[in-house]
């Protein structure tokens, strides 16, 4: 994941002190809803993104009839596929509509807007694959995702992203990824940072199916050195061998395991 913490893309203070959350049934995608230049997504043009969250926040922070405490998103992803930290992880979000739809999900917006940028690239929907996948491991999120509409009367996300979301926020295709009835690969970079998430479970389940269990008891939810033990096996199992064989999970072997969606 290509993360850009707060501090460095220079965001403000938070008016008040935001509201900790221990989890949400998932995240709800949005866009930005207004005019956003094509030429954002051009690679030369990356270095304006950060400037484009920072003029958000204005916005929000500036916007007394909702009286934001913050820039509204938990997090939001540029076209080159940044995920720019917002609210962070555990903090409700404003941006969901009402109290009870900002506990009941985070909240990830696309820079994609109404009018110019209006198709989200391929990089900018791994980025959001990214984002959820960071609140799920850092942030409790459940396997639910959502788009803004969902729930509440608005457009948002866009209908390019509303239908990305209805196929369940695949990764972009290409050789080797899996089934959209499968979970994609979330990247080696997640199991690394010790991910408490739904797809630890699911794993650990298509593990022991195959006979690869290392576990005492379980699996469950965080993972563990029963988990990478486990995966192991499953390396040797598809004759890996080495280096090759130590644990942590990678693409090839993870689309061959064929872990069911969470």
């Amino acid at each position: 994941m290509q993360f850009v913490p707060r501090a460095q893309w220079g965001a403000r203070p938070s008016r008040y002190s935001l509201t900790y959350i221990s989890g949400t049934r998932g995240v709800k995608i949005h866009y930005e809803g207004t005019a956003v230049p094509a030429s954002l997504a051009r690679p030369e043009n990356h270095g304006s993104c950060a400037g484009r969250v920072r003029a958000i926040q204005t916005n929000h922070l500036a916007n007394r009839e909702e009286d934001y405490s913050d820039i509204a998103y938990n997090a939001m992803v540029c076209p080159h596929g940044y995920v720019y930290e917002g609210r962070g992880a555990h903090k409700k979000t404003g941006a969901n509509g009402n109290q009870p739809l900002n506990i009941a999900h985070y909240a990830v917006c696309a820079m994609v807007g109404s009018s110019g940028l209006t198709q989200p690239t391929d990089a900018q929907l791994n980025g959001l694959r990214d984002a959820i996948e960071w609140l799920r491991a850092s942030g409790g999120a459940g396997s639910e995702i959502r788009g803004h509409r969902d729930g509440y009367a608005t457009d948002c996300p866009g209908p390019a992203l509303y239908a990305w979301v209805q196929r369940g926020a695949p990764r972009p295709g290409g050789s080797g990824t899996p089934s959209p009835s499968y979970e994609p690969f979330p990247g080696a970079g997640f199991f690394q940072r010790s991910p408490r998430s739904p797809i630890i479970t699911a794993m650990g389940k298509r593990l022991v199916s195959e006979g690869c269990s290392a576990y005492a008891e379980g699996p469950g939810p965080q993972w563990s050195d029963a988990d990478r033990a486990s995966y192991a096996k499953w390396q040797r199992k598809l004759g890996y061998t080495g280096a090759d064989a130590d644990g942590w999970p990678g693409r090839p072997s993870w689309d061959a395991l064929k872990v069911p969606k969470v």
